[in-house]
């Protein structure tokens, strides 16, 4: 494999990640990319905590290279699942994202909307179907 191949590689990762962050922005109505990548990253990591390892390690791996990396940041799964509720789901990502609570709503509805734009929906509602009804209609646009 040439230098280049790898290069190119790597280059197309960080395109895909750049998009994903790029389309939570652009459902955020926002253009704080960073602001954008500390929501998808909370959303990723409070939704993969409330998940069991197996469920988590499916959805991960419909994940692009870049986002699965920020997707397994700081994991344990001896830790999982941790069972909170739509409440505590709220808490958590607003804590996480450095969000208002208020906007807890609005973030998690942008950032399912950005998944879905990327995943089929077949994957992130087998994924959400692991989680309580309150914490899915919260993650619900």
């Amino acid at each position: 494999m040439s230098t280049t191949t790898k290069a190119s590689a790597i280059d197309h990762a960080t395109q895909v990640a750049h998009s994903w962050v790029n389309e939570v922005a652009r459902q955020f109505d926002t253009g704080d990319r960073e602001f954008a990548y500390g929501v998808l990253r909370a959303w990723l990591h409070v939704f993969r905590d409330r998940l069991t390892v197996e469920a988590a390690a499916h959805f991960a791996a419909q994940l692009p290279d870049l986002i699965r990396g920020v997707f397994y940041a700081g994991w344990d799964p001896s830790a999982v699942p941790i069972k909170y509720d739509a409440e505590g789901f709220a808490v958590r990502l607003a804590h996480d994202a450095t969000l208002d609570k208020r906007d807890v709503g609005k973030a998690s509805a942008a950032v399912t909307n950005a998944v879905t734009h990327f995943l089929p929906a077949s994957h992130l509602d087998k994924a959400m179907g692991h989680l309580p009804p309150d914490v899915r209609a919260l993650l619900r646009p």
